[in-house]
Order: structure tokens, then C-alpha cells, then sequence
């Protein structure tokens, strides 16, 4: 007997909808609660980050999930991504390629875009170096509006923009092209509704990852939309065999982004959202026109 109640405890946990999601019918509506946007980055970036964003969309969460469009894994992610309709897609707009033994240029083309790649054709791995060799912005802007437009060739439904290691937006000429380039495909940008960020867990040890993820979240009460941007991964040889080229990576990220996919796909997490009435949004629920025209700078940039 005790086998079946924590059986069906489980499954009412299991199918418990969302927070965000409509009441089933006959029931009242929810009370709104605190806002909170869950993003993931670096889709398509190989297979086992592919894989691991599966294990985020198998939840039904609802979540903007940022695809780098530049990396040889990307057509997997499409294809993960394809008739998701509770997820927003946006392009990783990507100028660096971080990893030892593993690198990629761009769509572009190396002839097209020379001053943002190495004498192998890689885009440089961190922006330092990037920005070291003097890279041109017309040749960016170019290489950014190659990558939005493979992501629109897709298929997918494309909501808006962001930035892989912030290199599209390091200088106000490069901001522009960004900003540029969203307006004239109507185009959100990521940080641009006034979405605050909930920081303070990226580099937390594997091991504290959930219970950080479930203080941040739980101190939210009220005030504007917040922001919370995941990297999540499985572990295994291909995960475990990239080393970040840049200084300040973090050491044994495979172990990092496995640590983030089981906090985000936590049953304490589901417990918190419901609990504190949490509203799961994503960029497709602010893509609307009078949001598009109001988008502004974050402070300070």
C-alpha cells in the first residue's frame, strides 16, 4: 500500500501542469505570481547539449532555447526543436568558438568574413583575441545576418537574438548591427523587455547547483521579469573531452552542465514554481508588436 500512494504521489507531481500554463476547465484561474524566463543556450553547439535541452523540452516547460547556428551539430537541434510550441527559438549569434579540438567558423564563409577568423578559418576562441586582430564590423554584421538567415531557412519559428560570450555586442558598432538586424527581421533581443537577470549560480560547484537554483528563485517575489539563462549538457566522452580554451572557463564543465540539466528538471523545482505561483514565460509570449517597438538597451550599455 505504501508502494502505491508514493506512486501516485509521483504521478500528480508528473502532471501538474506548468506555472504559466492555462487552468484545466472548470477551474479557477491562477493567481500571477513572480515572472521568471528560463533560457537555454548553446543548442546545437553538439549532441550531448542537444540531447540534454531534449531532456528540458520532455518536461513541458515552457522555455526560450538559443541555438548557435554556426556549429556542426545544429540540424540535430532543429530537428529536437521542430513543433515544440511551447518553446521560443533564438539564434546564438556566435563570433567565438571556445574549444580545444573542436572549433567552427562561419556561415558566412572564411573568404567572405577574413578579419574574424584565425589562418585555419575557426572564429578566434575568446573575444580578447577576437578583438586583437582588429576585426571588421561590416564583415560581423555580415556573418551575423548569414547566421539569422539559416536559422530562418530552418523552418523554425524564430523569436529573437542574443549573444554567445556577449562578442556580437562588445562594441556600439556591433550593438547596432545586432539591433539593425533585429528590427528589419522583427526580432526580439534577449535583455531587451527589461528581463533582469538572476545571477549568482554559473559557477557555483556542480554539487551546490540545485539547491542555488532553488534559493535564487525562491527570494523572488514580485518586481519585473527575471532572466535566467541555463547551460545544460550530459556527461560522457564528448562532453567530457572539451576543454574551454579561454582563462576564465570553468574547469570540468561536462560535470557543470550535467549539475544544471538535473537542477532545471529537478521535481523541487516543478514544487517551487507551483508553490510560489511562479509564471514560466518566453520570448515568443513578449514578441508582440508594440513589445518589439518599445525594446530598449539594458542599463549600463
Amino acid at each position: 500500500m505504501r508502494r502505491l500512494w508514493i506512486r501516485v504521489a509521483l504521478c500528480a507531481l508528473v502532471f501538474q501542469p506548468f506555472p504559466g500554463s492555462p487552468a484545466p476547465a472548470g477551474e479557477p484561474a491562477r493567481p500571477a505570481g513572480p515572472a521568471l524566463m528560463i533560457r537555454c543556450d548553446d543548442a546545437g553547439m553538439c549532441h550531448a547539449v542537444n540531447q540534454a535541452i531534449g531532456e528540458v523540452l520532455a518536461t513541458g516547460m515552457p522555455v526560450s532555447v538559443s541555438v548557435m547556428f554556426a556549429c556542426p551539430w545544429y540540424q540535430e537541434a532543429v530537428g529536437i526543436l521542430r513543433g515544440k510550441d511551447r518553446v521560443s527559438v533564438g539564434v546564438h549569434l556566435t563570433l567565438n568558438a571556445e574549444w580545444k579540438n573542436y572549433r567552427w567558423g562561419p556561415v558566412a564563409g572564411r573568404c567572405d568574413v577574413p578579419t574574424l577568423v584565425d589562418s585555419e578559418g575557426f572564429f578566434y576562441p575568446s573575444r580578447a583575441e577576437l578583438f586583437s586582430h582588429a576585426p571588421d564590423t561590416a564583415e560581423a554584421e555580415r556573418e551575423m545576418r548569414a547566421q539569422v538567415m539559416r536559422a530562418l531557412r530552418s523552418g523554425l519559428r524564430i523569436d529573437y537574438l542574443d549573444y554567445h560570450m556577449s562578442a556580437a555586442v562588445s562594441t556600439p558598432a556591433l550593438r547596432r548591427a545586432v539591433e539593425r538586424i533585429a528590427r528589419e527581421y522583427g526580432l526580439g533581443i534577449s535583455r531587451y523587455f527589461g528581463e533582469e537577470d538572476l545571477e549568482g549560480w554559473y559557477g557555483v560547484p556542480p554539487a551546490g547547483k540545485k539547491d542555488t537554483l532553488l534559493e535564487r528563485v525562491g527570494s523572488v517575489d514580485g518586481g519585473p521579469t527575471r532572466l535566467l539563462v541555463f547551460h545544460v549538457g550530459l556527461t560522457g566522452t564528448e562532453m567530457d573531452a572539451l576543454e574551454d580554451l579561454n582563462s576564465f572557463g570553468l574547469k570540468e564543465m561536462s560535470s557543470h552542465r550535467q549539475a544544471e540539466l538535473r537542477a532545471l528538471t529537478s521535481p523541487e523545482f516543478r514544487q517551487l514554481l507551483a508553490a510560489k505561483g511562479v509564471r514560466l514565460m518566453t520570448y515568443h509570449d513578449l514578441r508582440t508588436p508594440e513589445s518589439l517597438a518599445g525594446m530598449k538597451r539594458p542599463p549600463g550599455d
